[in-house]
């Protein structure tokens, strides 16, 4: 984060492959040589640190689902095939880069370890970070855009009843049903953007409720109002006859790199091992990137 990162000649420097997006954390697309230290603390000559003292570099990937399917690919691509002896255990090796582990967890786990010191870096999506990290300034994205896992943080509506005609939030917040006593229910499991969104809009009167599962059927089900959720194409809301409105997208999501600032400045190898990641995965994104362009003027021939 600019704060942190002393404005020097850069260690390297990559244009992002996609627009940035804005959240409650700092996304940098580059990582510059030079770190401020970090206050330590000094007990009878002795330096304390936080972070538990281990030489093993650490970075944490999506356990399960379509987002750790991805991110394996993504190593894959750039040549930094993750190695599992074991798919049963949750440890496993990336022999391209020395003194790595590479630790398979949730990915609000990952953002939460980074965070303990447990981790060092991690592959998550923006979502995540920004739910969980919570604004901390110890998280620094190195890399913003690794073009999967899109999606959006959104709020819907139902299409019918009195929310027929609310098709912008603007409306949605000047409806007169909203008072003390009789709030808008949202139901979400962002329980941390959820209510600074709605604060932020405006929306005064509003009370959320957490769920697991499939939150496209509380409206109906008359638990909720809306549902703030991550969107992809916008089947499920469309099938269960809800709407996304106007101003109410909360979050642009993708996959993006993760670093603790700690690590960075503190633990040895993190920050020569990030700019190695980082090389290959934007080689791989630019390379990418050309072969769609050369594809798509093929076509147009």
């Amino acid at each position: 984060m600019s704060m942190f990162l002393q404005q020097c000649p850069p260690l390297f420097t990559f244009p992002s492959s996609s627009p940035s997006f804005s959240a409650q954390i700092s996304v940098k697309s580059t990582v510059l040589c030079c770190l401020s230290p970090s206050p330590v603390t000094v007990v009878n000559g002795n330096t304390e640190r936080s972070s538990s003292e281990r030489n093993e570099i650490r970075l944490g990937l999506p356990s399960k689902g379509r987002m750790a399917a991805d991110t394996l690919d993504l190593l894959k691509d750039c040549q930094l095939s993750v190695r599992q002896v074991n798919p049963r255990q949750y440890v496993a090796e990336i022999p391209q880069l020395s003194n790595m582990e590479v630790w398979f967890q949730r990915p609000k786990d990952i953002v939460r370890k980074l965070l303990s010191g447990d981790l060092d870096l991690g592959i998550v999506g923006l979502d995540t970070v920004t739910e969980y990290g919570q604004g901390n300034d110890d998280l620094i994205i190195a890399h913003d855009a690794l073009e999967y896992g899109d999606c959006r943080l959104s709020l819907a509506i139902p299409k019918y009843g009195i929310f027929e005609n609310i098709n912008s939030l603007k409306e949605l917040a000047q409806m007169p049903q909203w008072t003390v006593e009789k709030p808008l229910r949202v139901a979400t499991g962002f329980t941390y953007l959820g209510p600074k969104f709605m604060k932020e809009n405006g929306l005064k009167h509003v009370t959320f409720s957490t769920a697991d599962g499939a939150l496209e059927a509380a409206p109906a089900m008359g638990i909720a109002d809306a549902i703030l959720d991550l969107v992809s194409s916008g089947t499920t809301l469309r099938e269960n006859n809800l709407k996304e409105i106007e101003g109410g997208v909360v979050l642009e999501s993708q996959a993006v790199l993760v670093a603790s600032r700690k690590s960075l400045i503190q633990r040895k190898g993190v920050l020569d091992t990030t700019h190695e990641i980082l090389e290959r995965l934007e080689a791989h994104l630019r390379a990418v990137d050309q072969f769609t362009v050369c594809i798509f003027f093929f076509l147009l021939l």
